[in-house]
């Protein structure tokens, strides 16, 4: 950044805002400072400030804001490469709200000059009687910074005697006011569809996140679930040894009693103490898989926590919009999410009328448009050929086929 010149930095300021209150304040040079490197600010490490030029006319009332967002790394630096206009923005703003001095110049994420920064703007928040406009006009009147104010002086102006047809004063000053408020109007209410913009868009965040969270609760269950049943059938498959051996200890003590009665009955005590015991495991193995199939189905059906973001969606019929090739854009209700995260191919393939293998082939043919049939050696012949739009009209083994090598 560039200070134009003296006079112009004489009455230009940097505000650092905390919510809709001016946390800091700094001359436009101090604040080049911060830039170039010379001082840091360790209390503001790792933090994107939300910041705004001031630009006064010489009776300290302002004249542009620009609202602008800038970096401090870990050793309380300015971003180096930080390179936003914002005094040429000033420059160029468009009007905005009367903030004592007539309408100023505005610049901000919904309102600016120069596409190319939008992202590194942001808009103030313009609630009536808490607004970023109110904060700033109340620290400009307080001027701490001690700017020098100039008073302007009455020139000594002849007066003249309007014919009546010229318009009335009141109408024009009404007229004035009822623009000044209608740009306002506007301003906020794109500001406002910025914010839900944003909104939105955590939203989608916070759903993407809390469905991978739930994703991986489901597929925990769900190894947990095969194990006890592998666990199970082995116990079974145990226990099914058991027996047979119990029935082969009967029946030997059955033909060989008089010789080995007191050593069989002890044998036959221990192994049904064993039966026991693993009938009483299996009993304990089968109650917990089948409570691990009941969380499972409740799990599938489990109505979305309060409060939480698929609760938010399905409260407000919000619609998550996916897009593939072959389908379009797609509005997903919230009934439907969970099974499109779950295999979104599959999902895009059942739209289509396709298999998702067939819908796969196609994806592969849209995106390479190549002939792929291979030579003797295995070598893919890859020779271009025309794109088959449409899922549902291509098929396999002839569209992916150049002239030579269809059948």
């Amino acid at each position: 950044m560039v200070i134009a010149s003296q006079a112009a930095e004489a009455h230009s300021a940097v505000f650092f805002m905390d919510g809709v209150q001016v946390a800091r304040q700094m001359r436009l040079s101090e604040f080049g400072a911060f830039l170039d490197g010379y001082v840091g600010l360790s209390d503001l490490a790792e933090t994107e400030v939300r910041a705004v030029l001031v630009n006064l006319n010489p009776d300290l009332t302002v004249a542009a804001l620009v609202f602008f967002k800038i970096w401090f790394d870990e050793d309380g630096q300015a971003d180096r490469s930080w390179s936003i206009p914002v005094e040429a923005l000033a420059e160029q703003g468009s009007k905005g709200p009367d903030l004592g001095g007539g309408p100023i110049r505005l610049v901000c994420r919904s309102q600016t000059p120069d596409a190319s920064v939008k992202e590194s703007l942001w808009d103030p928040d313009m609630t009536p009687g808490n607004s970023h406009f109110h904060s700033i006009r109340k620290s400009v009147q307080a001027n701490s910074l001690r700017f020098q104010k100039v008073e302007a002086r009455e020139a000594d102006i002849p007066t003249l005697d309007l014919p009546d047809d010229v318009p009335n004063d009141d109408d024009s000053q009404q007229r004035s006011r009822m623009a000044q408020l209608l740009r306002e109007h506007r301003l906020r209410i794109k500001t406002l569809q910025s914010v839900h913009r944003d909104v939105l868009s955590d939203l989608r965040r916070e759903h993407r996140v809390e469905m991978q969270a739930l994703r991986n609760e489901f597929l925990e269950l769900e190894q947990q679930y095969e194990r006890l049943k592998h666990t199970n059938g082995q116990l079974k498959q145990r226990l099914a040894e058991r027996n047979e051996q119990y029935l082969s200890m009967q029946q030997s003590m059955a033909g060989n009693h008089s010789e080995s009665g007191d050593k069989a009955s002890a044998e036959l005590v221990l192994l049904r103490e064993q039966l026991e015991r693993k009938q009483h495991e299996l009993k304990l193995r089968d109650e917990a898989i089948d409570a691990l199939e009941q969380e499972n189905d409740e799990l599938k059906n489990r109505e979305p926590l309060e409060g939480s973001v698929l609760a938010k969606l399905q409260d407000h019929s919000v619609f998550l919009v996916a897009f593939h090739h072959g389908v379009g854009h797609i509005s997903l209700p919230a009934a439907d999410i969970s099974t499109y995260f779950k295999n979104p191919v599959a999902y895009a393939a059942e739209r289509c009328g396709l298999s998702e293998a067939a819908y796969q082939e196609w994806l592969e043919h849209y995106e390479h448009p190549h002939c792929v049939q291979h030579n003797e050696a295995g070598v893919p012949c890859d020779e271009p050929i025309v794109r088959v739009t449409q899922p549902a009209e291509f098929k396999a083994g002839i569209d992916d086929r150049c002239d030579a090598h269809k059948p």
